[in-house]
């Protein structure tokens, strides 16, 4: 997909977990669409946020890299504060900072492992948009784009209720949010992806689990960070203008089965 450069212009974006994966590939979409500064949030994978502010600067744009851990309540105060003392309002913010922590059934979970899932996955994106939301109302434009998942309307895999559970909510408030947010023009909507062959699932899946995946969606081949984040930018450029609320599911067609 291709958008001419200057409906990015000058824009500000703000993404969470850009280090690798979706976050990633979203920057240097909007890299390529003209954005002029990047917020970029990351963890722990040092080397991934390095290489993308390089890429970045290569490129021309303004690159402010934030560290925080969002799994902890601490983390997300640290990274509005920190987004604050800037003072670049973003025009456009990706909360995609996501993890499944680890695979734990219902007699596996304990207090330590849901609250991580949840701080991480939900109240992070609940709060920076709180945080952020307020300075693209003032100037009367805004996008805003979270992440959800397939798991949010399947209830995930074995031992990944909690997650899913995370990412329902998100899909739950990014209605809420956009309801609140369009009188002051701002936009807020969601993708959905199924099962995306990279990091996340080299991390928390079997080969085979992700064989047995394939084997089952209909487009006959697994998703890519790219296309994800293809649709993220779709969602924040004008040709989008009249989606307010949505979860685009982004699956190969799985969500079918």
């Amino acid at each position: 997909m291709t958008l001419s450069a200057p409906e990015f212009a000058g824009k500000t974006v703000f993404i969470t977990g850009a280090s690798r994966g979706i976050g990633h590939a979203a920057a240097l979409a909007f890299s390529r669409a003209g954005a002029a500064r990047f917020c970029l949030h990351y963890n722990s994978h040092q080397e991934g946020i390095d290489s993308l502010a390089a890429t970045l600067k290569s490129g021309g744009a303004e690159v402010h890299v934030l560290q925080a851990d969002l799994a902890l309540v601490e983390g997300t105060a640290k990274l509005v504060q920190e987004y604050r003392s800037l003072a670049i309002p973003a025009d456009i913010l990706i909360n995609n900072a996501g993890a499944l922590v680890q695979r734990a059934k219902l007699s596996e979970v304990t207090p330590d492992i849901y609250d991580g899932v949840m701080n991480l996955n939900t109240r992070s994106m609940y709060f920076l948009t709180q945080a952020v939301a307020p300075g693209m109302a003032e100037r009367g434009w805004g996008r805003i784009v979270n992440l959800s998942s397939i798991a949010a309307r399947n209830g995930g895999g074995l031992g990944a209720s909690v997650y899913a559970a995370s990412k329902a909510a998100v899909a739950c408030l990014t209605k809420g949010m956009a309801k609140e947010l369009a009188p002051q023009g701002i936009r807020v909507n969601a993708v959905s992806p199924g099962t995306v062959d990279n990091y996340f699932h080299e991390k928390y899946s079997t080969r085979q689990m992700l064989d047995n995946m394939l084997a089952q969606t209909p487009a006959g081949r697994l998703g890519d960070n790219e296309e994800v984040a293809d649709t993220i930018l779709f969602l924040c450029s004008d040709a989008a203008r009249y989606i307010y609320g949505q979860t685009i599911e982004i699956n190969g067609g799985m969500y079918m089965v």
